[in-house]
């Protein structure tokens, strides 16, 4: 009832910008916050940055300046503008949709970025 689906990873050199972008698809209620998440081989699923309903933005430490969440609540979209982009960065970016206190995961989008 919930769909979530990510696009916009890919393969950038150290310095290079990505933009990735997540449609929601629900038929049980509004989304209220939606975020981007991120996991790396071998370590937890991390938090990069959310969106609430209102536009009210969170970053993580070390993303803060390099990537910028939106979003269009007509379209149930969230996008994020990654630059700057870091070795480090590279993981595999999960999308996270809240609809009636639940949340929903998209299937993940992989960002390399090589040094």
């Amino acid at each position: 009832q919930v769909q979530v689906v990510e696009s916009g990873g890919g393969l950038v050199q150290a310095g290079g910008s990505l933009r990735l972008s997540c449609v929601v698809s629900t038929r049980i209620g509004s989304v209220n916050t939606m975020g981007w998440y991120r996991q790396a081989p071998g370590k937890q699923r991390d938090f990069v940055a959310t969106i609430t309903a209102s536009g009210s933005t969170t970053y993580a430490d070390s993303v803060k300046g390099r990537f910028t969440i939106s979003r269009d609540n007509a379209k149930n979209t969230v996008l994020m503008q990654m630059n700057s982009l870091k070795p480090e960065d590279t993981a595999v970016y999960y999308c996270r949709a809240d609809v009636l206190r639940a949340a929903y995961w998209g299937q993940g989008t992989q960002v390399t970025v090589s040094s």
